[in-house]
């Protein structure tokens, strides 16, 4: 369960076609994920919601990430975390990002704010009382921002297999780049909603950094529905100890219709 949410986050090219489009989400969009270890035991719930605000002025996209661990497993390591994202609605940059979490016992509280004339990030550590100043990349994003701008973002009608798509991303303290390479196309199914449905989506494997979470930097997969709304269907972790799956099982609030099949 640690880190999951920022797994999802993240989630769902040699830079390949961006092309700036009608939006794929909107204010009210919320999706609830599911997550189980090693295929059998529940681990925790996450969700991802989508308002709309103004931030010093500037009309912004306001995401909240919230995870949580559920039934036995919280009474051994409970983790509570919550990320949130204030990016621009025109260019999706982020102009403020929130990171504050409880995972057994391991706790973080750090806000960050861009500055993209100057190119800088500064951190504000509030479990420490620390200020900091930290040089980022050009139009660098956070981890809650980098998903919704693939979303808005990565042209997927003409993406070959074995394209591989490149963002900068500043997390903490720190920049680094974030590949996400395309596999094909797959048709899964899913139980959502209360339903088990079919769906047709595009198979992604987005590259981490293998050692003490992570079996090997190949150890993610995820599955995004393949039409306008690009839905982060499943996530698939092989990790240094077993293996994390995490499930959509509700959604509300799409902008786009979303085709399913059922059986």
């Amino acid at each position: 369960m640690k880190n999951v949410l920022l797994i999802i986050s993240i989630l769902c090219c040699a830079q390949t076609s961006f092309a700036q489009g009608e939006s794929a989400f909107q204010e009210g969009e919320w999706f609830k994920f599911e997550m189980s270890y090693s295929g059998f035991f529940k681990a925790g719930n996450a969700t991802l919601s989508v308002d709309e605000t103004n931030l010093d002025g500037k009309p912004v996209y306001h995401v909240t990430g919230k995870g949580w661990t559920t039934g036995a497993i919280k009474w051994v390591f409970k983790v509570k975390d919550r990320y949130e994202s204030y990016f621009d609605r025109e260019t999706g940059v982020p102009y403020k990002f929130i990171r504050k979490i409880d995972e057994g016992g391991h706790t973080k509280n750090i806000e960050i704010a861009f500055d993209h004339n100057k190119k800088e990030a500064l951190v504000e550590n509030k479990k420490y009382n620390t200020l900091s100043k930290i040089v980022t990349e050009p139009n660098v994003h956070d981890m809650v921002s980098a998903f919704y701008y693939l979303r808005n973002n990565y042209e997927t009608n003409d993406i070959i297999v074995g394209d591989v798509v490149e963002l900068d991303i500043f997390f903490d303290e720190e920049n680094f780049g974030f590949k996400l390479k395309y596999l094909g196309k797959e048709t899964i199914k899913v139980d959502i909603n209360g339903s088990e449905v079919k769906v047709k989506t595009l198979k992604f494997r987005p590259y981490v950094m293998a050692g003490r979470v992570f079996k090997e930097e190949e150890s993610l997969t995820l599955w995004v529905s393949a039409d306008e709304n690009k839905i982060p269907l499943k996530i698939q972790a092989d990790l240094a100890v077993g293996s994390l799956r995490a499930d959509l099982i509700e959604y509300k609030g799409l902008k786009h219709y979303f085709p399913i099949q059922f059986d």
